[in-house]
């Protein structure tokens, strides 16, 4: 088939990846103009997600990039360690910046796929022998299938699905990300300081630059994505007069090239697919912080190509099994991640108190450790991966 991805960041590559291997004829359109690097660490854990990795030949090439993260330490106004969260809940089986995610997938693909940056979906029309998509820039084309792998603010899911409000769910929490030259000699480590509804992170997974997170929580924020000075704004102001290091990192932000801000935002819908056009990924079913998301977005892609595969062209019978598979997974994984935000951002003092208590506790109880490692991998792991026909690896 002669299909298009809309979306250049992780399911998107990762399913190009798989498509081309089938046979298939494969177009990535990006809005962005060039790869994205940087950004923030994603994770993959327990048996699923590597075995996935294994069966894409990533492993060496992702291993060589990855974090090796120790534990993050949680520090009172003063800078004075109180307790530490190990690295297992942050970090997984491994751990790599999504930028180098990104990079891997795009180097694996890019010679039998065709990348069309700086370009993005505006129109889709639908029948039932094909798909017609208009572009920003390039001229129209016809498409046997067409997937939507562009993130939470998906242009497909908007151009197909509509943009009914109740397709998102939001987290309450919000979150800041950018990267600043190195000033607290962190290596492969990270502090976190906490006030009630406000939680800042400094890690710095490769030494040198440091990685920000400035993360709050609030009830019904509406922002534009696309603004990104409002964003920062938003970010100063609700961080004005947080303790620590923190007005040292909002200074740092007003120079940050690669600042990133968003809600965090779980995506549920009643179907994955209409008709030829089909969601992958954050698009089709975020899962939020601690959701899995990015061993859904690389599970799923390898689901939904395997199943194309299986039905032998029939994309009807395809996408109906890449859902049925799918759906228990991801709810699995959005409700773990419905817990988030009081872990992330604790609402009280008193909470923020429970939460370094007990880390500081979990780290000397060889039971209560064990269950933790077993807490920390068990949602990533509900699932068994199909054994589909593999492709020979190129």
């Amino acid at each position: 088939m002669d299909i298009l991805i809309s979306g250049a960041s992780v399911a998107g590559p990762s399913l190009a990846l798989w498509l081309q291997r089938y046979g298939h004829s494969v177009t990535v359109v990006e809005k962005a103009p060039a790869l994205r690097g940087g950004g923030y660490a994603v994770d993959f854990r327990g048996g699923v997600h590597l075995e996935t990795l294994a069966r894409m030949g990533l492993c060496d090439r992702l291993e060589a990039r990855a974090t090796h993260m120790g534990d993050i330490a949680i520090v009172d106004a003063a800078g004075a360690r109180l307790s530490a969260i190990p690295a297992a809940i942050f970090s997984g089986d491994l751990e790599v910046l999504r930028g180098d995610l990104a990079e891997v997938l795009y180097e694996a693909t890019r010679e039998r796929v065709r990348y069309q940056f700086g370009d993005q979906i505006t129109a889709i029309e639908q029948d039932a022998a094909g798909v017609d998509v208009a572009f920003a820039q390039a001229p129209p084309r016809r498409f046997d299938l067409v997937v939507g792998a562009d993130g939470v603010h998906s242009g497909v899911r908007r151009l197909v699905f509509g943009d009914d409000p109740a397709h998102k769910r939001p987290l309450g929490v919000y979150a800041g990300i950018f990267t600043m030259p190195g000033t607290m000699g962190l290596r492969r480590a990270g502090i976190m300081y906490s006030e009630p509804n406000r939680s800042v992170q400094v890690s710095s997974p490769h030494g040198g630059d440091q990685i920000v997170s400035l993360m709050f929580a609030e009830p019904g924020l509406e922002f534009d994505h696309r603004d990104v000075g409002q964003q920062r704004r938003i970010i100063a102001e609700r961080f004005a007069g947080v303790g620590w290091r923190t007005p040292e990192l909002l200074e740092a932000m007003e120079r940050a090239a690669d600042f990133w801000f968003d809600s965090t935002t779980q995506i549920r819908l009643d179907r994955w697919s209409s008709g030829r056009v089909v969601l992958l990924g954050d698009a089709g079913y975020a899962g939020g912080p601690g959701g899995n998301g990015t061993g859904l977005a690389i599970v799923g892609a390898h689901v939904l190509a395997g199943e194309l595969d299986a039905a032998g062209g029939d994309h009807g019978v395809a996408l109906r099994r890449y859902e049925e598979r799918m759906r228990p997974y991801v709810a699995t994984c959005q409700k773990q991640a419905g817990g988030s935000p009081e872990f992330l951002v604790p609402s009280t003092r008193k909470k923020i108190a429970q939460r370094n208590r007990f880390f500081k506790v979990v780290r000397y109880v060889p039971p209560a450790r064990r269950l933790f490692q077993h807490l920390a991998t068990r949602t990533a792991t509900a699932f068994e991966l199909p054994a589909y026909e593999l492709p020979a690896l190129v």
